[in-house]
């Protein structure tokens, strides 16, 4: 069976998230986009661990399902803080777990080494060496799995506090690393060009804030197995064999791609930024160094290289976001747009069918023109995308059209 799962979520008790996220919104809000498994989101927080217990049950095979049968597995984000080579590091991990019984070892290992009650993504100070060291002690059916790996601020290669591989990381436990999530402002191209990554399988979750369907489920990772278990997942990952490829936002569009400083609404390509010796032109303080900088700094491959075999990967803006543009609503939760939303629904079943599959013809009896063109565009990355920065997101762009739809005022960003 092919599934696409997403194995990086949180829950309402994550700090900078949602507080009115509920299993049954996860559930929901997968469904609706076409996605067949989640991850539980912060596994060891006391709260969010009291509802997926009480609100999924386990089976042998390591799957919490939930009363109407959509299936889970236990996750969580945990965020290391420390000092390695003499440099200070922050660093996120995504870990998976076989089971109940795991989880809770899990919890008493951290509870030895600092609190869990305050963030859905707690903070320890331990190494990602001793990290591994202690989840290999309780099962080696854990996973980790580095978090959007090029993010500025807390990566593994971010340039604000990552390491330049993978192996300087972790050092001889890197052994156990099998797999790096790309992250919003990173695609599995960008991650080509750097051949000590080839050893590596790549992965793509979303790391949702909330469970609206813009978030959840913007970015997950095709998979294929003959029956859902947790051991099965695991072997794709940590093999790679059944991994079918991933659904990826542009790069652009992540909060990380070019380099800047929002206070003083400064945005720079690399190659404008080495020629400013990384400073903000206004204020002269240090810009925040993005993704497509520090690619190209540990790149060893031209761009456009492509390894042999390599999985495929779409790249989609969510449905919701082509909306607002094509009506200039900036709001994303309003009733305009949630109209137009469900009425495609209706008609396509799920977000990624619409998105990757709906026929233009077929969209256009159910929306106007110029948002069925956008939808098209979207599908073939011919989008114009406005890089984001330094912890801004990336816009799209819309072209000129004749027609305004249904009387709306069309939205032109550049």
């Amino acid at each position: 069976m092919q599934l696409i799962g997403d194995f990086h979520i949180h829950g309402r008790y994550a700090q900078a998230c949602s507080k009115k996220t509920t299993i049954e919104d996860l559930e929901r809000t997968a469904r609706i986009k076409g996605m067949h498994v989640l991850g539980t989101g912060d596994a060891q927080h006391p709260k969010w661990y009291e509802e997926i217990t009480s609100k999924l049950t386990e089976d042998d095979n390591g799957i919490l399902w939930t009363k109407t049968k959509f299936p889970f597995i236990w996750q969580t984000e945990i965020s290391l803080i420390y000092t390695q080579g003499g440099k200070g590091r922050r660093i996120h991990h995504v870990v998976l777990f076989p089971n109940k019984l795991v989880v809770d070892q899990f919890i008493e290992a951290l509870l030895k080494r600092g609190r869990i009650d305050y963030d859905g993504r707690p903070i320890f100070g331990m190494s990602s060496i001793e990290f591994i060291d202690m989840l290999r002690d309780i099962s080696h059916d854990i996973e980790v799995i580095p978090a959007h790996v090029w993010t500025s601020w807390f990566a593994i290669f971010g340039s604000k506090s990552g390491f330049d591989s993978v192996e300087e990381c972790f050092q001889e436990r890197a052994k156990h690393i099998h797999a790096l999530e790309t992250g919003m402002s990173s695609d599995p191209a960008m991650n080509w060009r750097i051949s000590g990554l080839d050893k590596y399988n790549l992965v793509s979750f979303s790391d949702p804030h909330s469970s609206y369907p813009w978030r959840l489920g913007r970015e997950a990772t095709r998979f294929e197995v003959k029956e859902l278990t947790y051991k099965n997942i695991l072997q794709v990952i940590r093999a790679g064999d059944g991994l079918k490829g991933t659904i990826e936002t542009p790069p652009e569009y992540g909060k990380y791609h070019y380099d800047g400083h929002r206070s003083c609404g400064v945005v720079m390509k690399p190659a404008d930024s080495k020629k400013a010796n990384k400073q903000c032109p206004k204020c002269q303080k240090e810009m925040t160094i993005g993704v497509e900088y520090r690619v190209e700094e540990l790149a060893d491959r031209a761009v456009g290289y492509k390894p042999k075999n390599a999985n495929p990967y779409h790249s989609l803006i969510p449905l919701t976001e082509l909306i607002s543009k094509v009506y200039g609503i900036k709001t994303l939760s309003s009733k305009k747009i949630n109209e137009t939303y469900y009425r495609l629904i209706k008609q396509f079943q799920t977000e990624y069918s619409i998105l990757l599959e709906a026929p233009a013809e077929a969209l256009q009896k159910v929306i106007p023109k110029q948002l069925a063109d956008l939808i098209v565009q979207n599908r073939t990355a011919s989008l114009t995308i406005k890089p984001g920065y330094d912890g801004v997101y990336g816009e799209v762009g819309l072209s000129e059209e004749k027609e305004q739809p249904e009387g709306q005022t069309l939205h032109k960003f550049f």
